[in-house]
């Protein structure tokens, strides 16, 4: 039981360290309390705040994960290669994709809701 408590509270580890020094962790944090906020404001039905909390943990999950892989490619090599920078890129287009379709949502979610 040990270790698998351990593990949480090198997770819980992460996600610390992601909110202190990642300046894109920060935003997307500030910007997930920001949509529940507007959220309670709003008064979202529980289907709708599935969707949004699921979209905030997703994102806060892959930006994490986007910090992890360039990480690990600094880890690995210090020169400018191809597929150091290939691998950085591909984590951040998942992180900008995730992010516009995220807006697209909330977008469609909290207008529905607004000018209706």
């Amino acid at each position: 039981m040990r270790t698998f408590f351990k593990a949480f509270k090198y997770a819980w580890d992460g996600v610390l360290f992601g909110a202190r020094v990642e300046r894109n962790f920060k935003f997307h944090l500030l910007a997930g309390l920001l949509v529940v906020i507007a959220g309670f404001l709003t008064g979202l039905s529980l289907l709708e705040w599935f969707v949004v909390l699921i979209l905030i943990a997703g994102m806060l999950s892959l930006e994490l994960m986007n910090s992890a892989i360039e990480r690990v490619v600094n880890l690995v090599t210090t020169e400018i290669h191809p597929l150091a920078k290939q691998a950085k890129d591909l984590a951040a287009g998942a992180v900008l994709i995730y992010a516009v379709m995220s807006g697209v949502v909330g977008l469609l979610l909290f207008a529905s809701k607004w000018f209706n």
